[in-house]
């Protein structure tokens, strides 16, 4: 085959898990005479999902990132800029004024995190989503001795299912071990209609249970529309004070796919949910930029477990196509979530996500193996992957 013969460059678009799994895996399963190389924006990869325990002082900034460049000892090209233009059709992209073509493109580029669409509410707010935020939220909490701390999803569409609900937790253990709880209400206001809603009745029931058994109040279908400062306003005209306020911002399309032919509704990727092809040839998408319906309609919930998963299918469909051999990679949607409660002990939800009708999700009730679990994945990525 004329493809084996001769060297290839696989362009994978995006640092985050998805892109980095992938171009790992790429590179230890395929011969040098063939490029890897991983395009982001920032210089810097981050473990997003330990920025909750930079919020509570558990993780130091030093211990959840790493240089991609770090990635070039491994036989990765490393190039930071701005993705500037996506062309499918060639699998190229403009990077700072410069264009890269490929023979296999893997789009990981995320979503991008728009809080700015609530008036107010990156002036007065802040968020645990963001490693930043989370550090500055962080020092809020080790002030506050008193009062009200409002915990929000910004709209019904974010990252990370369980992360709004593990704020809550950890924010309540965090007081309790500085031993002002009794002083502090802790209260959560959601735009969805339950928490977990994709997951099921069963996983909903489990954390409304425990914020009930935390003391942590909760109001479900509670879109935030505005903030001002010590007051946050709601679409149904109610209003709710607070001495602190914590969110999970809303998401959006990243612009450069919102704006290439690659986007679908909402600016969204859709792609073949087995093998994660576009409807380009050699073109794949992976992660947080895809947009992937479930049997009930609700999306695919966008998590790093996930983008994790899809990106060795991605990169093992990729090296069958180079090698000529055929492809048995395939996403199967298997996946779980770690609930983070506090004091050592996180709950498990996990099972088939593209179970008919619906996801079929087993919870496991908070124990420190699942806390363990979830220091395991981490580790995972920032000591193999990176």
């Amino acid at each position: 085959m004329a493809g084996v013969s001769r060297g290839q460059t696989i362009l994978v678009l995006g640092g985050g898990i998805g892109g980095v799994v992938t171009a790992n895996r790429l590179r230890r399963k395929l011969d040098r005479s063939h490029r890897v190389v991983l395009v982001d924006r920032e210089p810097t990869f981050s473990f997003a999902a330990s920025y909750l325990w930079v919020m509570t002082g558990d993780r130091t900034t030093r211990q959840i990132t790493r240089p991609l460049q770090r990635l070039t000892r491994r036989g990765i090209d490393v190039v930071i800029g701005d993705i500037e233009a996506i062309d499918p059709a060639t699998r190229t992209a403009t990077i700072d004024g410069h264009e890269l073509t490929a023979d296999h493109l893997v789009v990981a580029l995320g979503a991008e995190q728009v809080p700015g669409v609530i008036p107010g509410m990156t002036e007065v707010g802040h968020t645990f989503a963001t490693l930043s935020g989370a550090r500055r939220l962080g020092i809020e909490l080790d002030a506050i001795d008193h009062g009200r701390i409002l915990v929000v999803t910004a709209g019904p569409v974010y990252r990370c299912p369980a992360a709004p609900y593990e704020a809550a937790f950890l924010i309540d253990a965090h007081l309790r071990k500085r031993g002002v709880r009794d002083r502090v209400e802790v209260v959560v206001h959601s735009a969805e209609p339950m928490p977990m809603g994709v997951a099921g009745v069963n996983v909903a029931d489990a954390v409304m249970g425990l914020l009930a058994a935390k003391g942590i109040s909760y109001r479900p279908s509670h879109q935030i529309a505005s903030v001002e400062p010590g007051q946050a306003v709601f679409y149904d005209g109610q209003t709710e004070a607070f001495d602190l306020l914590a969110y999970m911002p809303p998401i959006a399309a990243p612009p450069v796919i919102a704006r290439s032919a690659l986007a679908g509704p909402g600016g969204w990727i859709e792609v073949d949910r087995e093998t994660l092809r576009t409807g380009y040839e050699n073109v794949y998408a992976i992660g947080d930029n895809v947009q992937m319906l479930l049997g009930i309609g609700k999306p695919l919930p966008r998590a790093g477990i996930f983008a994790h998963s899809q990106g060795k299918v991605v990169a093992d469909a990729i090296v069958a196509s180079i090698t000529g051999k055929p492809s048995t990679a395939r996403f199967d949607a298997h996946g779980g979530c770690f609930i983070e409660v506090g004091d050592g002990r996180a709950g498990y939800g996990s099972g088939d996500f593209y179970a008919e009708p619906c996801p079929s999700i087993r919870v496991r009730p908070p124990a420190r193996r699942w806390h363990l679990g979830k220091v395991a994945f981490e580790q995972e990525v920032m000591h193999r992957w990176l």
